[in-house]
């Protein structure tokens, strides 16, 4: 039976703490955001491609990662974050306490109620999933590990899971996690989630 193995992997923590970056603002990973995606890749390399955000914060390490293991690297433009609008390059704090309404709207309703400028969020999810369907029809035994951002991975997971888009940011996803899932004929099955590799 074909299968897909695709391995998703969160970023780690970028320079200038946590803000909304959305695609529009791109700060490099810390040293501690290079030692948390090391850490939870270990020294597996069983991945026939690496997928990868354009964005710097996922870009570096997958081309890092790609060069020690001879695997080859794919940049998918569709693997972006999700854009916040106005609120790219504020701090969690300067919404949660500076604009208190609009954030308390957004937590209740994520799908309505997005910051102005910010990209529609069923658009959002369009992309990702076209892109993320065409990986697991390209290498129906492959092994893939996607480098991406906590609102891709989200978006992945809840297309896997048949889950509302309004239920997006009510999983966790940590800095360095990694998920697996696991695709057969008739569907994923989400293996495991923020976890690491050994």
């Amino acid at each position: 039976m074909a299968e897909t193995v695709i391995d998703l992997i969160r970023h780690g923590e970028p320079a200038g703490g946590r803000r909304y970056r959305g695609h529009g603002v791109d700060d490099p990973l810390t040293e501690k955001g290079w030692s948390q995606m090391w850490n939870a890749v270990g020294g597996y390399c069983q991945w026939s491609h690496i997928v990868t955000s354009p964005l710097l914060r996922c870009e570096a390490f997958a081309t890092a990662l790609g060069e020690r293991h001879g695997i080859p690297v794919m940049i998918e433009s569709r693997f972006k974050e999700v854009g916040f609008g106005v609120w790219e390059g504020l701090s969690h704090d300067e919404i949660k306490i500076g604009r208190v309404d609009d954030y308390q709207a957004f937590l209740r309703d994520p799908v309505n109620c997005r910051p102005p400028g910010a990209e529609p969020l069923d658009d959002f999810i369009e992309r990702v999933s076209a892109a993320y369907d065409e990986i697991i029809k390209q290498h129906p035994y492959g092994r893939i590990l996607i480098v991406a951002h906590a609102g891709v991975m989200r978006a992945i997971i809840a297309k896997t899971l048949h889950a509302a888009p309004s239920g997006l940011y009510r999983v966790k996803i940590s800095n360095g996690g990694v998920t697996r899932i696991r695709h057969a004929a008739e569907g994923g099955v989400v293996e495991f989630l923020n976890g690491k590799l050994t």
